[in-house]
C-alpha cells in the first residue's frame, strides 16, 4: 500500500498517511480532524552499477606505443 505525503493547512506540518491507489485524496486528517492537502514528492532513485557516468561509456586508452610508419 503506498504512503502519500499531506501537508496541514493550519499548521503546516507534513503527514505520511497509507492509502490505496484507488481512495481519493483525504481532505482532512483521520485523527485530528484538520484540514490536509496531498504534496507531490520526488521518488528517492538510487543508480548503482556501470553506465551511468559519462566515464563508463568511454571507449579504453591504449597503453601501448603509437608506431609511425
Amino acid at each position: 500500500m503506498p504512503t502519500y505525503l499531506y501537508k496541514g493547512l493550519e499548521s503546516g506540518e507534513i503527514y505520511e498517511i497509507k492509502q490505496s491507489m484507488k481512495d481519493a485524496a483525504l481532505e482532512s486528517h483521520p485523527e485530528t480532524g484538520e484540514k490536509i492537502k496531498r504534496v507531490l514528492a520526488r521518488p528517492g532513485i538510487a543508480f548503482r552499477g556501470s553506465g551511468f557516468y559519462v566515464t563508463d561509456n568511454r571507449p579504453k586508452e591504449s597503453t601501448g606505443a603509437a608506431s609511425s610508419d
